[in-house]
């Protein structure tokens, strides 16, 4: 089978950030969140990236990563827009908002199809360990007419900004560590009694969240069946979801998963880990990823100096 390849999404508009966050320097050479992660990947295996991004991006990306990155991998670009899509399936009139993370990956599909592909954001910090084993599950993955994913679970407290509200894929496993139920959550925190909790969401209420509850950061181990089923995935959405909220709903690749779960067309094995995410989800969470990213580099984990 092929060697798993890494697919990277990174065409959302970073609206709450106040701008193209994916290439905001806060390395103490320049680097960017991308550098760390590709660094990470390189060393667990993976040899080929695929970009997702606006395809007026493409420059900016090229300079900032694509050509560094180059040295390490195989480099590609996939675009993220909202006239890609199933033939005779017409994005909604007026419509601007990006389709969602699921939609992203269908985009790409062309570029990995007959691999497997971990997928990520393009400004999650997500560390070595998580790569290590996503590339390790790749490897030895394959589909028997059942979908083989596997998804990286970090604890939730681990994976907290105290400057605002994140969104998480809340999971549910089994005692064989198999996601049985994912559920995505807009709006979670630290409120100021401590506790963990979701805001109201739809039809989802309140709820606190224990530590240790396991999360999704959008870190996705897939074996090659996943690219078709996206595809029906995509119909259903546009038929019986996207018509209640045709401006701002999205097909996320939790729900996507959670379909195929339920419908017992795919496994998901939860490769826990105790890593820290760091992200920049709001501006003020630069100064704390930058320090993160400095005590880490003093440690030896990470080189000083980007490649150029």
């Amino acid at each position: 089978m092929a060697k798993p390849i890494l697919v990277i999404m990174a065409a959302g508009m970073g609206s709450r950030y106040g701008g193209l966050k994916q290439i905001d320097p806060v390395g103490p050479d320049g680097q960017i969140i991308l550098d760390y992660t590709l660094y990470d990947a390189f060393r667990a295996g993976f040899r080929r990236a695929v970009f997702i991004i606006r395809p007026e991006l493409k420059k900016a990306f090229e300079n900032a990563i694509g050509r560094r990155a180059r040295k390490l991998m195989q480099i590609d670009y996939a675009y993220q827009t909202l006239d890609r899509l199933p033939a005779g399936l017409t994005a909604p009139e007026g419509r601007e908002k990006p389709l969602g993370t699921a939609h992203a990956v269908w985009c790409a599909k062309d570029l990995f199809a007959g691999a497997p592909v971990a997928v990520v954001n393009a400004d999650d910090f997500y560390g070595a360990d998580a790569f290590q084993k996503v590339y390790a599950y790749l490897e030895s993955a394959r589909d028997d007419g059942v979908g083989r994913y596997c998804m990286v679970g970090y604890r939730v407290e681990n994976t907290l900004t105290e400057n605002g509200t994140v969104s998480r894929g809340v999971c549910t496993t089994d005692a064989n560590s198999m996601l049985t139920d994912i559920v995505e959550r807009t709006a979670i925190k630290r409120d100021a009694d401590g506790v963990i909790r979701c805001a109201p969401d739809g039809d989802l209420p309140e709820t606190a969240l224990p530590e240790g509850t396991l999360i999704s950061l959008n870190l996705w181990g897939f074996t090659p069946s996943f690219a078709e089923e996206l595809d029906a995935g995509l119909r259903r959405f546009f038929a019986e979801r996207l018509p209640a909220n045709p401006m701002k709903g999205e097909y996320y690749l939790p729900f996507a998963v959670d379909e195929l779960l339920r419908a017992g067309k795919a496994t998901a094995k939860v490769l826990s880990t105790v890593a820290r995410w760091y992200g920049v989800t709001y501006r003020e969470d630069k100064p704390i990823v930058e320090e993160a990213i400095r005590r880490m580099t003093a440690e030896g984990l990470y080189p000083e100096k980007a490649e150029n």
